[in-house]
């Protein structure tokens, strides 16, 4: 299978490469694409060096599947001239998540809405993921009625710039180039993402809009607030739920421990508990801290935790693919975008 890697030379890229070795996927042609200032740098796949290439020369490739991390920018422009040569893509931005026409996928939870006609399909935001795929199997059994959300994002959400920003600070030196409004070294930015009218950021109603899409329901009540904190491993967030039936804690947690791609640490009296510094470089979403929130009739809190560079991002990327080919679901047949 001829797969493409568009944005191969970035943070996530580069973790891409990184999941697609270690899962195995069936790759026949490894193609490395990048913007034209990447253009002839070379990248290693599987012990061998590949030289990146633009996109005009990766669309006449036709590739199979084409997995982008490239800004949304470059999808809008882009995804359209790849499905047009009948190349499945994978998207890894924001541009076409809210898009109605466009499936808005994690494979535990509806990548079996997927048909061969989906030639542009959105990899949801990276707090998204960790949070629908802890909560889809709950909402199944209770119903969710409301969920107040705050999160404690990584830099590397941010990117390389985010990451050499920390670096500098934290070595006593001012950054070449800030990647935030304010030091991280030591700090918090409740600000992830520009603000909009509302006054919340893009990322706070990402994960209002993008969690009702994949749920399937839009009654849910959602409100949420996005922290910059200056760690590397993974998100962490803290979650409130609060159900239309009610439950047992011990229900919850069975079902959770039974929900594929999720594990529960959750042992007060040993201090275990989901970190970043535990999830770093794991595949798997993981939730804790789970109790009953006694001010309120059937209401839950819980602290979920993941990779944003792999779960968040490449893993759940590879894993449509992986659906994708193990279903026959890809082909060059030429679909309108």
């Amino acid at each position: 299978m001829r797969v493409a890697v568009v944005g191969v030379t970035g943070m996530v890229g580069g973790v891409m490469i990184k999941v697609l070795e270690e899962h195995q996927f069936p790759i026949t042609e490894f193609i490395p694409v990048a913007s034209e200032r990447s253009v002839g740098k070379e990248v290693v796949y599987n012990g061998s060096k590949y030289t990146v290439i633009g996109m005009e020369e990766a669309v006449a490739i036709r590739p199979d599947i084409a997995i982008f991390s490239a800004g949304g920018g470059t999808s809008l422009e882009w995804a359209p001239k790849f499905a047009a040569v009948g190349t499945t893509v994978i998207d890894n931005s924001s541009a076409w998540r809210m898009d109605p026409s466009k499936k808005l996928i994690v494979p535990e939870i509806n990548a079996d809405t997927l048909t061969p006609e989906d030639k542009i399909i959105a990899n949801p935001n990276c707090s998204t993921i960790q949070m629908v795929l802890t909560l889809a199997p709950l909402h199944k059994k209770y119903g969710i009625k409301r969920i107040v959300v705050s999160t404690y994002q990584s830099i590397t959400g941010t990117g390389m710039k985010a990451v050499k920003q920390y670096q500098m600070e934290r070595k006593g030196f001012e950054a070449d180039e800030m990647a935030y409004f304010y030091q991280i070294f030591e700090n918090c930015i409740p600000h992830c993402d520009s603000f909009l009218d509302n006054d919340y950021t893009k990322e706070e109603m990402k994960l209002v809009n993008e969690t009702r899409k994949i749920l399937g329901d839009q009654s849910i009540a959602i409100t949420s607030t996005t922290v910059r904190v200056p760690v590397l491993g993974g998100h962490s967030e803290s979650v409130n739920l609060e159900f239309n039936q009610p439950f047992e804690v011990a229900d919850i947690k069975k079902i959770l421990s039974e929900t594929p791609g999720v594990i529960v640490q959750d042992n007060p009296a040993k201090n275990e508990y989901p970190m970043p510094m535990l999830a770093k470089d794991r595949d798997e979403v993981f939730v804790g801290r789970i109790r009953r929130d006694e001010s309120i009739a059937n209401g839950l809190n819980l602290w979920i935790v993941a990779d944003n560079l792999r779960k968040g991002a490449a893993t759940n990327a590879v894993q449509i693919a992986e659906y994708l080919a193990a279903h026959n679901l890809i082909g060059q047949s030429v679909v309108s975008a």
